[in-house]
């Protein structure tokens, strides 16, 4: 008898399973996929213990007839695919036909589905695999998966399942992530009849993360839209003697990239709120990662994160999904493409918003290692318009603020003037109110200079009609950023190292160490691209002594610090005579200039590129002499080189922060100084 034998359709599907299915969070993902495939509009998810003893989604989707009912509990039975070529270019969630067989493998499963139409309703009944009920039933259109008493057959896969919370955690995360990706539906997650997650549809992606996450949350967000045409399809055109004469030419499409970025004040301690969805897809890879980190390089520390909510939207065969059994990693069909867009497109948005980070908020910032963005217990989010038109009220500083319970009424101050009895004048009144209290979170997009603008982009909707300009205008000088620097008094200085200057919107107080560090730094770099750099020449060469190992790290970045105007060359087996340096370095500085860059270097990492790696280098080098160059702290400043240098600081891209990540400049807004006075 031979040694090799083909496997049973039980045994495959629990091998299948232990690729698609590893938690009680991975069941209601499969099932989700399936509900928006099928055109749901409105989805309910219901757990028990963490999803260990229930798991049940309704939806509201076309449904299935007997037949397809039946047929889908079959291994690689699918409607979304027909012919090999199609998987190259998939624009569903769900394609492979191996998750329902493969939950049913491994858990009891009930399934109710109805078309609608005249044909009567299905109810089935599987466990283990095998199917134990096929009955009619009158149910309404859509349908309902529940699964409970998941691994009951395998219990060593039941073991790895963590705590309660833990899997339920993970549950609220994955319906979270579906309700961003899809503000114009409905969901709803439900734990023990706690309602966790309430989503009603809305017209704005703002509106949905005002929903989960809560306006102080959002009011941290800027907007980004960017859109480009790409040069070529991803996929080459078939041969001749293969080409359909009828099938029409392969065109490239289009790139587009809508979403919220964080201020740079806004910083965590790993990628965990970083959110990336492909064609509606949450996936994870490590190029887009790699585009946003390069966005943010020396506007935050290199150690610290940004949040993000980005959605790329590009033509399916542009993107391969199949390279992972559960579809969370993709490959791009051109990587280096939509890596540089990406990239481009939130470092010019960076550049445009040029936010201002606040006095009170820098206090209180400081870079966390949180699991992810959280949503807020649902008792304190706004289920409604009007709640969230309350919410929204000004002089409500956050969502948690309620007022005590009382017996009794409180009494109402007189409004002074004609009350406005005019339902279009109540209106119009009342969102104004909103544009004044969301100004930076809930304006028009942001649009990254050197792309198109999305014209069927979500945040279209965000034009306001004609009768709301004034609100407008007024929500756009309410909303401070650093493009007034030049516009800036200055009053004087705090200890010789801080400079205090005075604005239209508030106080300002900038760090003219780091402010300095920042023009030498953006200026070095665009000596550096024309070859240009100054340097001067020592009267005596300054002798460096280096221990053996950084003697080698000096070889390897000789020539970089030579095009930065560096001469220098070995004295010794362990000496470096430094015979001219850039302008502005001397004596100690520029002996710890060296040395901080044979560190830095030699600690870098050395997976990159080497473009990477020479860039990362130019960057490193010109961070450290525009450190060691710049004013330093306790050094007096008269008015005029005072306002030089907010002049100057007002030119740079990024005026927000260092090279490094400090934040440059500090505003005390005349909100937040007339509230502190109990003005307002």
């Amino acid at each position: 008898m031979g040694r090799i034998r083909v496997l049973s359709d039980q045994v495959a599907n629990q091998i299948a399973a232990g690729e698609v299915v590893d938690r009680p969070a991975s069941v209601v993902k499969e099932l989700l996929e399936n509900s928006l495939d099928a055109g749901a509009t409105r989805i309910r998810v219901e757990v028990e213990a963490g999803g260990r003893k229930l798991i049940r989604i309704a939806d509201d989707g076309h449904g299935m007839n007997r037949d397809d009912a039946l047929l889908a509990f079959e291994r690689h039975a699918t409607s979304k695919l027909r012919t090999a070529d199609e998987l190259l270019s998939i624009a569903t969630l769900g394609f492979r036909g191996e998750a329902l067989p493969s939950i049913a493998s491994v858990a009891r499963i009930s399934l109710e589905t109805s078309t609608g139409e005249d044909e009567p309703a299905t109810r089935i009944e599987i466990a283990g695999g095998k199917i134990l009920h096929v009955d009619d039933a009158a149910l309404p259109r859509g349908t309902t998966v529940s699964v409970s008493d998941l691994f009951f057959n395998t219990p060593a896969r039941r073991k790895f399942l963590r705590a309660e919370a833990t899997e339920l955690s993970h549950v609220t995360a994955l319906v979270t992530h579906y309700a961003l990706a899809h503000p114009e539906k409905h969901f709803e997650l439900i734990s023990a009849s706690h309602s966790l997650v309430t989503a009603p549809p809305v017209a704005r992606p703002a509106e949905r993360i005002y929903q989960i996450f809560g306006k102080d949350t959002l009011s941290q967000l800027l907007p980004v839209a960017a859109e480009t045409q790409l040069d070529r399809p991803g996929l080459p055109e078939p041969p001749p003697w293969k080409r359909d004469p009828e099938e029409p030419t392969r065109q490239p499409g289009k790139l587009r990239l809508t979403g919220f970025y964080s201020k740079p004040e806004l910083q965590k301690l790993n990628r965990n709120s970083i959110y990336i969805f492909v064609n509606k897809r949450l996936i994870r890879d490590r190029l887009l990662l790699h585009a946003i980190s390069e966005a943010y390089r020396n506007i935050i520390p290199p150690t610290s994160f940004p949040v993000a909510l980005l959605f790329l939207e590009m033509p399916p065969e542009e993107v391969d999904v199949n390279v992972h059994p559960a579809k969370t990693e993709v490959r791009f069909r051109q990587q280096s493409l939509i890596h540089d867009f990406v990239r481009d497109s939130l470092r010019n948005a960076l550049i445009a918003a040029r936010p201002v980070a606040g006095f009170k908020a820098a206090l209180e910032s400081s870079p966390a290692a949180t699991p992810s963005l959280i949503p807020a217990p649902a008792s304190r989010l706004p289920g409604s318009a009007d709640e969230m038109h309350a919410a929204l009220q000004p002089g409500q500083d956050s969502l948690t603020e309620a007022e005590p319970f009382r017996l009794t009424p409180r009494p109402l101050s007189p409004v002074p003037g004609r009350l406005p009895f005019g339902e279009r004048e109540i209106a119009a009144e009342l969102e104004q109110q909103i544009f004044r209290e969301t100004a930076t979170a809930l304006m028009e997009p942001l649009v990254a200079p050197g792309h198109q603008n999305c014209s069927d982009s979500p945040f279209e909707n965000n034009q306001l009609p004609a009768s709301q300009g004034a609100a407008q205008v007024e929500a756009d000088q309410v909303a401070a950023n650093l493009n007034r620097l030049s516009s800036l008094r200055p009053l004087g200085q705090l200890r010789d190292s801080f400079i205090l200057a005075v604005g239209e919107d508030g106080l300002w107080i900038i760090d003219q160490h780091v402010a300095h560090e920042r023009v030498l730094f953006e200026r070095i770099l665009r000596e550096r691209q024309v070859e240009h750099v100054q340097r001067q020449r020592l009267l005596m060469p300054l002798l460096v002594e280096l221990k053996p190992w950084q003697m080698v790290v000096f070889a390897q970045i000789a020539n970089e610090l030579e095009r930065n105007g560096f001469e220098v060359e070995p004295f010794g087996p362990q000496t470096l005579a430094v015979k001219a340096a850039p302008f502005g370095l001397e004596g100690a500085s520029l002996e710890r200039m060296l040395n901080e860059v044979i560190e830095q270097s030699s600690e870098a990492p050395r997976e990159a590129s080497l473009n990477e790696d020479l860039t990362s280098l130019r960057v490193r080098i010109a961070a450290s002499i525009a450190c060691h160059s710049a004013i330093k702290i306790n050094t007096p400043l008269d008015p005029k080189r005072m306002e030089w240098l907010l002049l100057e600081l007002a030119k740079t891209e990024h005026p927000t922060s260092c090279p490094h990540g400090r934040p440059i400049a500090l505003l005390y807004s005349w909100k937040e100084i007339q509230r502190a006075f109990h003005r307002i």
